[in-house]
């Protein structure tokens, strides 16, 4: 990757473009005249913007991933109060590491430093039947190692590398904070549930080549799939002797075994927002309010006070519509404006 590769986010009009970057939705369009161009998103680690070839062949579309790593060679163009880039050339691309740092959103904090946050957490848990399920989902490797990379979403709240991990340590952070004005709210359940809750982001979403869907993404998604972890998880826990002196294995008693299943269920919420029940405990209450306060907190704070997040032309101190947040959003700290 060239040294000087222009950011998507200080794109200026009429800039030659060169160099490797993610394509996102990558599409084959037909002109009013019935001829092919290509149409994308073309992003870095700060940001996106529309991308069109309109001399492209179905043979080169082809060549291209939908979502993915290119080089190209392009022009700035303004259109519509925004700046697109007017392919020229373009072919896929293999990014090394230190080039998919730069195209792909980073969480950043240190990961190994989260993780290990996480895992202090979990490990004073005190009810054995919880406790051995998280040490069940925690001497799983490969599913920690995704675990501790995936983003938490493909374009909301936490969308980059390492922001699942970002997300849930934030949300049992929160937990903790909150649960000591509710001493009767079981703090294993909520713990435990926060660090289950988005787990199955790990198989619904995609990271090695952009933000995007798996196959089990789009047909079972991140709910579904955590309870069938869940499950998974118990049925081991229930198989196996926890220690070589004790052979009998740990029974995870049913209301347990619900309730877990229910905070997975449940976290979104409402049925609109994708929840297959309605929260119906202490706890499961506490974990949809926690979570639907860190998602909203992120997109906020990002869209405001983020070194990278800019005015809209002409909005003066608001942020465009943040239509996951149904409003627009005043930027600036109140504190430092003068009459």
């Amino acid at each position: 990757m060239q040294q000087e590769q222009l950011s998507i986010n200080n794109l200026a009009a009429n800039q030659y473009v060169e160099g490797v970057y993610a394509v996102q939705n990558c599409q084959l369009g037909m002109t009013k005249n019935g001829k092919p161009f290509l149409k994308c998103l073309i992003a870095d680690k700060t940001g996106r913007t529309p991308g069109r070839m309109w001399n492209a062949t179905e043979e080169l579309y082809n060549t291209l991933p939908t979502d993915g790593f290119v080089y190209i060679q392009a022009q700035t163009q303004p259109y519509q109060g925004e700046i697109q880039l007017i392919i020229q050339n373009i072919r896929p691309h293999t990014p090394l590491d230190a080039e998919l740092r730069q195209l792909v959103p980073t969480t950043k904090f240190n990961i190994d430093e989260m993780f290990s946050e996480v895992l202090k957490m979990l490990g004073s848990l005190e009810n054995d039947a919880i406790a051995a399920i998280a040490n069940e989902y925690l001497s799983d490797g490969p599913l920690m190692d995704k675990f501790c990379n995936a983003p938490a979403a493909q374009i909301l709240h936490h969308a980059y590398l390492g922001g699942l991990l970002e997300h849930t340590l934030s949300t049992m952070r929160l937990a903790e904070a909150i649960l000591p004005l509710y001493p009767n709210v079981n703090r294993d359940v909520v713990i435990f549930g926060l660090f289950l809750h988005d787990l199955g982001k790990c198989v619904e979403l995609s990271w090695e080549a952009g933000f995007s869907y798996t196959d089990t993404g789009q047909l079972v998604g991140h709910i579904g799939q955590g309870v069938l972890m869940l499950q998974d998880k118990i049925n081991a826990v229930q198989a196996e002797p926890t220690h070589p002196e004790d052979p009998s294995p740990v029974k995870v008693p049913m209301a347990i075994r619900n309730i877990l299943h229910h905070i997975i269920l449940s976290h979104h919420g409402v049925p609109e927002f994708g929840a297959l029940k309605v929260p119906a405990s202490p706890e499961a209450i506490l974990i949809s309010h926690i979570d639907n306060l860190d998602a909203k907190m992120n997109m906020a704070v990002s869209e405001t006070r983020d070194e990278d997040s800019k005015p809209a032309p002409g909005a003066g101190n608001f942020t465009e519509k943040i239509w996951a947040l149904d409003t627009k959003l005043f930027r600036p700290d109140p504190t430092t404006l003068e009459d």
